[in-house]
């Protein structure tokens, strides 16, 4: 590992969710180089740069080979610690370690299944890279492969986070009109706009719900699209509420408990509510056209560091995620 980086998801795996498996190292997101190849590896070598991922892709599976889905059947998404054959490839002074997800990135080496690897141009950025494999890329893809934002519609955003930022870029780019960014913290509205936010709303600012924040400015209406990205229970139901009636479309990322209650009402008048890991995107096939807007400068993921330490720090993190500025922790190993 050269570098990784910080998601929320790590704080969810610091407090025992999904699966209280411990002693656990962290991370999944982040940027490495090849140092050997096992029995049976092809289309790897040795000093290659690569991104480890926490979704496969095998492209002969069912639904690797469709379009309606991008979790992978023959190498699946895995919650409980361990590599695919239920052993781990870690241990702390003899006891056994647990992975998070197919990898664990804090750390100065790991060892992955092939198939949750993604090679990339040496000549990238680095700390670019290491904010691909989770974060931006899965707000970024929700709105171009789960929600398939049309040109000139609107969209609402739930939380400013990395997920959240990459949901206003991808709108921005796939042609909404109205991007409305909605965070109880001000700080989050330049980096909104910074990525093509056209609205701010700032919950705490008004007596009134988010939902009839969000439908003042469309006319009453609501948006085309809603992207609740931080799993508070409350605001999944202010997201199914601020879309339009009959058409509305509201894509879940964020998770902070596993049961909530949602408002069946708001449903059952026409709207569509789909839950999204890693945005719906193929790690083979669609981080490749991502990372070339970021190389081709469409999208400026150097806007989204706000702060760098350590590996010896890393302990560090959940502290710094309480900073108001915060958006996303660069780890230099």
């Amino acid at each position: 590992m050269l570098y990784a980086s910080v998601c929320r998801t790590d704080l969810l795996f610091a407090n025992g969710f999904p699966i209280p498996a411990f002693p656990r190292v962290m991370g999944h997101e982040g940027v490495g180089v090849v140092e050997s190849i096992g029995e049976g590896v092809t289309g790897l070598r040795e000093g290659d740069l690569v991104i480890p991922a926490y979704i496969a892709e095998c492209k002969t599976c069912e639904t690797c080979m469709s379009e309606k889905t991008n979790l992978c059947l023959k190498y699946p998404l895995s919650y409980n610690g361990l590599m695919l054959d239920g052993s781990s490839r870690m241990s702390i002074r003899g006891q056994t370690a647990y992975h998070a997800f197919s990898c664990s990135t804090w750390c100065q080496y790991l060892v992955i299944n092939v198939n949750f690897l993604i090679k990339i141009d040496p000549k990238t950025p680095l700390p670019d890279a290491s904010f691909l494999s989770c974060g931006f890329s899965t707000g970024y893809g929700a709105t171009w492969k789960e929600a398939m934002v049309k040109n000139g519609s609107s969209v609402a955003v739930f939380g400013l986070g990395a997920v959240g930022l990459g949901a206003i870029k991808g709108a921005k780019s796939h042609g909404a009109i109205k991007v409305i960014g909605i965070d109880n913290n001000p700080m989050k509205a330049a980096k909104g706009r910074a990525f093509g936010m056209t609205d701010f709303i700032n919950p705490e600012e008004s007596d009134k719900s988010i939902a009839e924040l969000v439908k003042d400015l469309t006319a009453g209406m609501g948006v085309d699209y809603s992207f609740e990205c931080t799993g508070v229970p409350p605001l999944i139901n202010q997201a199914i509420q601020s879309t339009k009636l009959g058409t509305g479309k509201i894509i879940q990322m964020g998770v902070e408990e596993p049961n909530v209650n949602i408002n069946i009402i708001g449903l059952l008048v026409g709207r569509t509510l789909k839950g999204s890991i890693f945005g719906g995107l193929k790690a083979k096939t669609d981080l490749p056209i991502i990372y070339s807007k970021c190389k081709n400068r469409e999208i400026q993921l150097d806007e989204l560091l706000s702060h760098e330490i350590k590996l010896e720090d890393v302990d560090k993190v959940f502290e710094l995620l309480k900073q108001p500025d915060c958006v996303k922790i660069l780890i230099k190993i």
